[in-house]
Order: C-alpha cells, then structure tokens, then sequence
C-alpha cells in the first residue's frame, strides 16, 4: 500500500490514490486555464491512469499533481497545484521537488510539462523550451472538454 512519501511539519506528500479528493481536484481544474470545463468523470479516469500525488495538512488534500509515465523514455508533469490560501509557504516547490526525485522515475530520460505562467518555478528545476521546436508535434483541442 502506498504511504506517504514526504513529511514537512504539518504537511505531506502521499502517492496514495485512495486518498486523493477528487472533488478538491475537480474543483480546481474546472477553473483553471488549462481544464477548463473538465467533467468530473475525465478527472477521475486521469488520476486512475497516471501517477497521482497529493500534497495533505492531515487530512486536508490541499495540492495535486501527477505524472504520465513509461518509467524509462518519458515522465509529463501535469495538473500541478495548491490551494489559493497555501500558496507562498513554498509548498508547490516541495511538491515538485519530491515528485522528481520520485524512486520509480529516476531512469527517466526526458521530463515534459506545459505552463503558461510558472516558467520561473519549473527553470529552477532543469525545465526549458524545447528546442528545436520544428521536432515537436501535437495534436491538441482545445474544446474538448467543453463538448464531453
């Protein structure tokens, strides 16, 4: 059974699904520029299907994120957040930090993720633009989940 991973005063970091809340993460992404619209059902099937983390205050789920991976090529950071009013205490940094020193992505070759506006949180991590970005190809609709 998973446990937690990281503990930081009253907080933690646990790569249990089951504990997961997933009505805190659908609250959050159903606002957010990047999920926008997302049904709960979608939001249930992603944390089902990729490597979920949640940042806790005991009980609390007051952080997400989660991870696409092969465990060898490839790991897609995604759906990385805290909670407006936890927001300064460098709670997001530790989240990351802990989901890349992650035992079972350690063989990972090629981290991705994509932001609109938390460039300087991720650069201080390895993260960068793609380059060459000609090599790069995507296939992306943007109203998807608006039209489930």
């Amino acid at each position: 059974m998973a446990e937690d991973i990281s503990i930081r005063d009253a907080y933690s970091i646990s790569d249990d699904r089951t504990r997961i809340d997933t009505d805190v993460v659908h609250a959050f992404l159903t606002q957010s520029y990047w999920a926008k619209g997302i049904k709960r059902e979608r939001v249930q099937r992603s944390i089902d299907h990729s490597f979920s983390f949640g940042l806790f205050e005991g009980d609390r789920m007051i952080g997400f994120a989660r991870v696409l991976s092969d465990l060898s090529a490839i790991a897609y950071l995604m759906d990385v957040f805290v909670l407006k009013e936890y927001r300064g205490q460098g709670l997001g940094k530790w989240l990351v930090e802990t989901i890349l020193d992650y035992p079972q992505f350690k063989p990972v070759r090629r981290w991705m993720l994509a932001t609109d506006d938390a460039h300087s949180l991720y650069e201080r991590y390895g993260f960068g633009p793609y380059t060459p970005a000609s090599d790069l190809m995507m296939k992306y609709d943007p109203e998807k989940y608006l039209n489930d």
